[in-house]
Order: structure tokens, then C-alpha cells, then sequence
């Protein structure tokens, strides 16, 4: 069985929920099945876990890392499960966008709690796709309507924006989506650059 694990990341209102229709109908239609691991910070937020407490968000990045590592765990003993020759899993965020929400001191500190090195944990994931968020070059188009637990200002999405591509910037195959063209555009980029990674995957797992 071959099991592929990929992050859908990016700014805020960057088209991540359209996005995941988009692959899951893609790469299904290609013969693969699919597994979507929601995204951990929203559901810890729309649960009433709040952001900050005792005037620091380090224990609620903790718990949104554990979560996130638990449901990751879950998810792939559940792929190889499926009587699937390759399955998808398809994160929403991954454990390397709380880096973009801490200071540097606090996040060695949260991955020394968790027990795992930065570069083990950015290396967990096959893939990473960034969407740029719409406060990035279509600000006309930018809401946090869609998304109870959002509530940044266009200037707070881009900052948020560019720090998380920071965070994965050591990643050997991160992909960028930027919004130079209409929206059905930049789902066909992503859905393309998705795509030339499995046939990349597939070709160097044909010469091993």
C-alpha cells in the first residue's frame, strides 16, 4: 500500500475548505482514496479551548500539537485499513503552522515537551502546498465570514500569511499558490502541483 501524507496550508481566507473538494474529487477520480484530517486549531477554538490562559498561548499550542500528532496517528492506522492500493491523507494545517503563532523559544520548548525535533516534525509530511491567503494580491475577496474561529484584519492575514510560509520554509517540497489568477485558477494549480508530486513520488519509488 502506498500511503501519501500532504499539508494544505496558507493565510487565512486563502481557499484551504474549497480546496480540500477540489483534491478529494481530483485524485479519487485518479483512483485514490482520500482522507481528509481536519483542521486542529479550529476545532480546539469552535470546542471553547481558548487561545490564551494565564496570559500565554503556550498551553493551548500544546494541546493543538498533541491533538494534531494524535489525529495524524489515527488517521494513517485507518488508511492502512482500506482495501486501497494508495490513499491520501490530506492534513488541513500541520504540526509546523504553530510555529508561525509562537515566538522560537516557545516552540523548542513546546517540541521538547512532545518529544520531537523540528526537523523530524517538518519531515513527517510528504508534501506541503501553501495557499496565499486573498489579503495577499486579491483583498477585494478577502472575509473571515466562512470561519467562525478567524478574525483577522486584511494587514493581520498577510503578516499571519507570511510567517507560515516561514515556518515551512525548511521543507524539501513546499509548493506556493499564489493568487495571480481567478480563484477556479488557482484550485487548477493546486490540484497540478499535487499531482506532479505523486508522479514524482511514483517514479522515484519505481527506481528504488
Amino acid at each position: 500500500m502506498e500511503i501519501r501524507k500532504i499539508v494544505i496550508t496558507g493565510g487565512p481566507c486563502g481557499g484551504k475548505s474549497t480546496a480540500f473538494r477540489w483534491v478529494r474529487k481530483t485524485f479519487e477520480a485518479q483512483g485514490w482514496a482520500v482522507l481528509c484530517i481536519p483542521e486542529t486549531a479550529s476545532e480546539l477554538l469552535s470546542g471553547g479551548v481558548p487561545l490564551f490562559s494565564r496570559g500565554s498561548n503556550m498551553s493551548f499550542q500544546c494541546c493543538n500539537l498533541r491533538l494534531q500528532l494524535e489525529k495524524e496517528a489515527v488517521f494513517t492506522a485507518a488508511a492502512r485499513g482500506l482495501e486501497a492500493e494508495k490513499v491520501l491523507l490530506l492534513c488541513d494545517r500541520g504540526g509546523m503552522d504553530n510555529k508561525a503563532y509562537m515566538t522560537p523559544e516557545d516552540f523548542n520548548a513546546m517540541l521538547e515537551n512532545a518529544g520531537i525535533t523540528e526537523e523530524a516534525l517538518c519531515r513527517s509530511y510528504d508534501a506541503v502546498f501553501h495557499l496565499v491567503s486573498a489579503a495577499v494580491g486579491a483583498q477585494a475577496f478577502y472575509t473571515t465570514e466562512n470561519n467562525d474561529a478567524r478574525s483577522e484584519s486584511p494587514e493581520e492575514a498577510a503578516a499571519l500569511d507570511a510567517r507560515t510560509l516561514r515556518a515551512w520554509e525548511n521543507h524539501p517540497y513546499r509548493r506556493v499558490i499564489d493568487n495571480s489568477t481567478g480563484f477556479e485558477g488557482k484550485m487548477r494549480r493546486l490540484t497540478d502541483e499535487i499531482g506532479a508530486y505523486l508522479a514524482q513520488a511514483e517514479k522515484e519509488k519505481s527506481h528504488e
